[in-house]
This record gives C-alpha cells, sequence and structure tokens, in this order.
C-alpha cells in the first residue's frame, strides 16, 4: 500500500515535472479528451524513441559513486598525535612530538574531509546535468510528437 502511495506521488511529480516545460494549445481544433489521448501517446512515443523515462528518472535519487576518502579531522588528529608521540620518543620530547603530530593530523584530516565533500557535490552536480540533459531530449521529442498532431508548444 504504501509503495504504490509513493509511486503515485513520485509518478504525479515527475509528470508535473516534465509537463510544466509546455503550455499546449490545440492548434488543430482538438478536444480537452483528444488531448489527454494525444498527451500519453506522444509521452510513450517520446520514452520509446528516446530510452528517458520521466517517471522512472523522478523516482531515481540524484547520488554519487561516494569514497571512503573523506576521514575525519579528530581522526587525522589522533593519527598525528600517536606518529608524533612515536618520532618525539626517539627524539627524547614524545609530549612536544604529540602535540606537534596532533596538530598537523587535524589540518591534514580537515583537508582531507573538505576534498572529499567539495568531489561529492561535484559528482552530484554533475549527475543532476545528466539528468537535465536527458529530461531535455525527452521534452524535444514529446514537443516534436505533439506539433506532430496539430498543437503549438511554448
Amino acid at each position: 500500500m504504501k509503495r504504490s502511495l509513493m509511486f503515485i506521488v513520485l509518478a504525479t511529480l515527475a509528470q508535473s515535472t516534465w509537463a510544466n516545460q509546455y503550455i499546449i494549445y490545440p492548434a488543430g481544433g482538438q478536444d480537452a479528451e483528444q488531448q489527454k489521448a494525444d498527451t500519453r501517446e506522444c509521452q510513450t512515443w517520446a520514452t520509446d524513441n528516446t530510452g528517458v523515462d520521466p517517471i522512472a528518472l523522478a523516482s531515481q535519487p540524484v547520488t554519487t559513486t561516494g569514497s571512503s576518502e573523506g576521514g575525519s579531522a579528530l581522526g587525522g588528529a589522533v593519527g598525528g598525535a600517536a606518529l608524533g608521540a612515536a618520532i618525539g620518543a626517539i627524539a627524547g620530547d614524545a609530549g612536544d612530538g604529540a602535540a606537534i603530530g596532533a596538530g598537523l593530523g587535524l589540518v591534514r584530516g580537515s583537508n582531507k574531509q573538505r576534498r572529499a565533500q567539495d568531489n561529492q557535490q561535484e559528482q552530484m552536480a554533475n549527475a543532476q546535468a545528466e539528468r537535465d540533459q536527458m529530461m531535455g531530449t525527452f521534452n524535444r521529442a514529446f514537443k516534436a510528437c505533439m506539433e506532430g498532431r496539430d498543437y503549438q508548444l511554448n
């Protein structure tokens, strides 16, 4: 029950997303029922000819390939402190070595985390751009079909 309700909501969102792209005028005097039938048929034709299904596309979340490279600033500080303590012990002052190592590890961990976040944002932007391009292709096909049936789309 929940799944079918979610599908209906997603289908409605997808249809409203692409349907809002156009104002459709029945230039050939088509009535409302004919326009609905032509719209459904052109949606199917556009999907078949472009391979883009707006409903399926809208139901898929924009995802990234994700990398576990991010780490954390705290993890970097702990690792840096341990390494610094070891090096400091060799040099004769484990406490100072740990403090220096923790500071460097904190900076390194923060930078690594920031790079991972930037990479994820870039991947999401690229994925969204690809989806937008796919919908543009679908919309052009839909428009061609409707114009072929004597509708004006703006």
